[in-house]
């Protein structure tokens, strides 16, 4: 450690342990020097947390042989700057990371436009630790600093170009430093997987960084953008993803949801979307009779073209298909492809011995794990329990129970009992 056998010296070597009781009060200059001499790293730990502590103290054990100690001296909020500088290129990891945290919580008290030394030397350290190379301590600087607009705009490009993604993603989600045409810039950058979605979740994203992502192929990015309600999406550019949505199921959702929709683009979603959705987007919409009319032609050419008669009706109903040993996984699988919400209650109400509004209350409480239990005892595949999970239940992703393996179901025959006894109780 530089310098520290000739301030030791000054401090007159390694003491004995202080008493304990030196804790429990104000120390003065000659008790802390002591403290700070003594060869028990945990009272040099002790020492280094204290908040009272003269400045010449803690730059001494800013460069303490002990690990414990310097993490010490980076997390107390007493430290003088000039001392936490001396950590910014700590050799030890968590005196890094304790002195971002440290420092990222003072950056809303920053300003820029302040020419003061301390001001000055703050913004240096925190520049010098959004650099270091370890992702964490970036990390951390990044999840502190995303809602600030007091900060170089330097530094926050900087951190959005990262090339971890939990170090840019917050800057890339949050930040209100970031102008369109910085967002325009990093994504002509093919940036690392995921901020592009990060991009898309920005309050008000403006029309052209929306545009960008709209032409990009990252189909997460855009199911984000489209969910995204204060998102700024042109006709033009909702139009054109509207042209690309039949075979991108995830985008469905979310584009009925929007409120900004040209009846150009409801009439072409009316063609693909499942009528549970097609629902949604009547209640959503206060349609004029005419073009009323035109999606509802829409809908019946649709459902033509899927094998349904006028009604919307799938020819041979579930009881039907039931009556003749038919109704089988290959069935379901079928209704769920188009959106059939009540062959699927039929279905599993046949197959099971329950109820139908027992079945359709399962299906309105989205709970994953009855629904999955009532396939299960329906004899459906796992993968059928999946899609009626996404297509009818609407489970949301995060809640969704997946297949095990990809093929079978997670859960043995008397876990999946238990699940159903409430059903019979």
């Amino acid at each position: 450690m530089a310098h520290l056998s000739e301030r030791l010296g000054r401090f007159g070597g390694r003491a004995q342990k202080p008493s304990t009781a030196d804790f429990d009060r104000r120390m003065d200059y000659p008790e802390a020097k002591r403290a700070a001499a003594s060869e028990d790293g945990s009272v040099r730990i002790h020492l280094a947390g204290r908040t009272d502590l003269q400045p010449e103290v803690l730059y001494y054990l800013a460069e303490d042989e002990e690990a414990g100690v310097r993490r010490a001296v980076a997390e107390n909020e007493a430290t003088p700057r000039q001392a936490d500088a001396m950590l910014v290129d700590d050799v030890d990891d968590e005196v890094r990371i304790s002195l971002a945290r440290k420092i990222a919580r003072l950056a809303p008290e920053l300003n820029t436009k302040a020419q003061t030394w301390l001001q000055e030397l703050t913004l240096k350290i925190l520049d010098d630790l959004s650099r270091d190379e370890l992702p964490r301590v970036r990390r951390i600087i990044a999840e502190e600093i995303r809602h600030l607009d007091n900060l170089p705009h330097e530094l926050i490009k900087r951190l959005a170009k990262d090339a971890e993604l939990t170090v840019c993603a917050p800057i890339l989600e949050y930040s209100p430093l970031l102008s369109d045409d910085d967002l325009l810039e990093i994504m002509a950058l093919s940036p690392v997987k995921g901020a592009l979605s990060a991009i898309s979740a920005r309050d008000d994203l403006g029309p052209r960084p929306s545009h960008g992502i709209s032409e990009s192929d990252n189909n997460d990015a855009i199911a984000r953008l489209l969910a995204n309600p204060s998102a700024q999406i042109r006709e033009d550019t909702l139009d054109r993803i509207v042209e690309r949505a039949p075979e991108q199921p995830s985008w469905h959702d979310p584009l009925v949801h929007r409120d900004d929709l040209s009846v150009r683009a409801l009439k072409h979603i009316a063609r693909f979307i499942t009528s549970s959705l097609l629902s949604v987007l009547e209640q959503r919409y206060d349609l004029e009779s005419g073009t009323a009319i035109e999606i509802a032609e829409a809908v019946d050419e649709r459902l033509s073209a899927d094998g349904l008669n006028q009604t919307g009706l799938p020819n041979h109903r579930a009881e039907d298909l039931h009556k003749k040993g038919k109704l089988n996984d290959e069935e379901v699988s079928a209704a769920l492809s188009r959106g059939d919400r009540q062959f699927l209650i039929e279905a599993l109400a046949l197959k099971t011995g329950f109820e139908t509004n027992i079945v359709e209350h399962v299906l309105t409480s989205q709970s994953p794990r009855i629904l999955v239990a009532v396939c299960w005892k329906a004899g459906l595949s796992m993968r059928t329990a999946v899609q009626a999970q996404l297509k009818i239940a609407h489970i949301p992703s995060s809640d969704l129970i997946n297949a095990k393996d990809g093929l079978h179901y997670p859960f043995g025959g008397a876990e999946m009992r238990e699940i159903l006894r409430f059903m019979t109780d």
